[in-house]
């Protein structure tokens, strides 16, 4: 991962952290389809998150903890495809 990359991955964290308390809307009693909209904010929020965090978990699991990690070729826990050292697929 380069540098830049890196970065950007840390001013995602800051921001869905900064985000993650509407201060704006403290004391608004506005609603939206029945709903306070500090409501609707946090299950924006909450997407951003989870969409954010599968991205994370998909491209850059491990940054900073394993720098030089290789990509994987394969998706089976073994690059030969075997399940078990004999050959044998269970």
């Amino acid at each position: 991962m380069n540098r830049l990359e890196r970065i950007g991955w840390i001013l995602a964290a800051v921001l869905v952290c900064l985000l993650g308390i509407p201060w704006f809307l403290w004391g608004n009693a506005a609603t939206a389809f029945g709903l306070p909209l500090w409501l609707w904010w946090h299950v924006g929020w909450l997407a951003l998150c989870s969409v954010l965090f599968w991205t994370f978990a998909q491209r850059a699991w491990g940054v900073g903890i394993e720098p030089n990690r290789p990509q994987p070729r394969s998706r089976s826990p073994r690059s030969d495809g075997r399940a078990d050292g004999r050959g044998d697929r269970r």
